[in-house]
């Protein structure tokens, strides 16, 4: 039985706590060793969702108590992306390396709002290393977040003040920001818009602008909605390209864009998701040309780079601007040149968040132990695999592509003479239901698309091989029923 000292939540028995947290340890490194022993995903049985519907505990449970609830009730029912039959969603897989940087990080219990101390040196490290990745200058400045949606939106309000001036953050948007207007592709993700909506601009300042037979943002039909807006008064502000689309991982132009935004003195903003990090590979990076032009830039660790979730950045070329639309000097975050006040300017002067967790030892672990080199072949991997499933869908005369394959997204369905549409989504819930793989489902030009991301850095061609091979069954199973509308 834990006992724990009267005077602190610490243990009264150290050594009885150690023996639980290796136990604890040993459980997590065995789940990610044998994940491909388990189903991908598993839909959570009623009895055991009840398990979390208890009050609020007002007494202690023992700890080992709590541990095996969690293997039993909350382990095998997450959503699946450490397997390597994941490709619903551009979820990376994650590794032991991230993992256990966050246990250190979860010990050390660092606030990274700021302060003088070196778990922010650590995060500047960070930023340091992805500014010059993307060559952007010295004076460059970024902030580690949630995800891109945040990074997106931190973007889009140092582009309205940019636009509109630092009074804004004292005077509110006015009538001049009721004239601004951002532009990005029909195929760009939706926390684009969403941006506009939390920065006061709303969602229908954004103008969608049609996309090429590659899915990639069409260079005149944006130049052309500047040009009519211009002429309607408005105040044209933010163009937003996009490295790896949400739907098939498409790369706009984006020297064409940077083109653009320089020439009518437009913010360029890049949602690189998860394709702004190819810059790691040789092989990948000239794809990305131009996007070293950018005013900012919004990524995604916790995808193709393989760290835990959750860990976002964004980078931006003006760092002087970036600190001037969130900095807050005050009186309680006084700067000093010496003691533990030092260190200004601090992380919470890039961002809206003065609790911040220490999420920069993960990445910098990560990017320490595997280097750039083992992360682009990585990513370079999960292109190869796309292209050869793509060739295997290809070569079956049931199955169909249904847009190009850029990167490590494949989009297809299974033949059909009836309602293709209900029937793949039928074979996309099986699958998902089956455990042998989890794709999600897009709709591409009116069809619905069996949509698979390949992200996780364990997935193999014997796993790509089940998932063509359920498609199939399923496919064939329910192409003979006259019943699909119903599932």
């Amino acid at each position: 039985m834990t006992e724990w000292s009267n005077e602190s939540l610490d243990p009264a028995d150290w050594d009885e706590v150690r023996l639980q947290a290796h136990l604890m340890l040993d459980d997590m490194l065995d789940y990610l060793e044998h994940t491909r022993d388990r189903p991908v995903w598993q839909a959570p049985p009623e009895a055991v969702r009840m398990q979390f519907r208890e009050p609020l505990p007002q007494t202690g449970t023992e700890l080992d108590e709590v541990h095996r609830t969690f293997m039993t009730a909350i382990a095998p029912y997450a959503v699946g992306n450490t397997h390597p039959g994941f490709f619903g969603w551009v979820h990376g897989g994650g590794s032991v390396v991230g993992m256990l940087a966050e246990m250190l990080a979860g010990g050390l219990n660092a606030n990274l709002g700021g302060r003088n101390q070196i778990p922010v040196e650590v995060e500047r490290e960070v930023v340091r290393w992805v500014c010059g990745l993307f060559e952007f200058p010295e004076s460059a400045s970024g902030i580690l977040v949630t995800g891109t949606s945040m990074a997106t939106y931190l973007a889009v309000v140092v582009a309205r003040t940019r636009a509109l001036g630092v009074d804004v953050r004292c005077n509110g948007l006015g009538e001049a920001g009721s004239r601004l207007v951002a532009y990005t592709s029909e195929a760009a993700h939706a926390s684009i818009a969403q941006a506009l909506d939390l920065a006061g601009i709303g969602i229908e300042a954004l103008r969608k602008i049609a996309v090429d037979g590659r899915y990639r943002l069409q260079a005149g039909a944006l130049e052309a909605a500047i040009i009519e807006d211009r002429r309607a008064g408005l105040h044209p502000f933010l163009i937003v390209g996009t490295a790896g689309s949400v739907d098939i991982g498409a790369i706009d132009d984006l020297d064409a864009i940077a083109e653009i935004a320089a020439r009518y003195r437009l913010w360029f903003h890049i949602d690189g998701a998860f394709g702004a990090l190819a810059k790691m590979s040789e092989t990948l990076a000239p794809l990305l040309k131009g996007i070293e032009r950018a005013d900012s830039i919004a990524f995604d660790f916790h995808k193709w780079a393989q760290v835990p979730y959750d860990a976002g950045c964004l980078v931006v070329r003006n760092g002087d601007l970036h600190y001037k639309t969130f900095a807050a000097p005050v009186a309680y975050l006084k700067r000093e040149t010496q003691g533990l006040a030092a260190g200004s300017p601090w992380p919470c002067d890039f961002g809206p968040d003065l609790s911040r967790g220490f999420r920069a030892l993960k990445i910098w672990f990560t990017l320490k132990v595997y280097g750039t080199r083992k992360l682009a072949e990585v990513m370079e991997n999960t292109c190869h695999l796309a292209n050869y499933l793509a060739s295997a869908i290809d070569g079956h005369p049931e199955l169909e592509l249904l847009a190009p394959v850029g990167l490590n997204i494949v989009c297809f369905r299974f033949c059909t003479d009836g309602d293709g549409n209900a029937l793949n989504s039928r074979i996309a819930t099986a699958l998902q239901e089956s455990g042998v793989a989890a794709p999600s489902t897009t709709v591409l030009q009116g069809n619905v698309a069996i949509r698979v991301a390949i992200v996780n850095h364990r997935t193999r061609t014997d796993d790509l091989d089940a998932l063509l091979c359920a498609t199939l069954q399923f496919g064939r199973e329910f192409s003979g029923q006259t019943t699909l509308r119903e599932s």
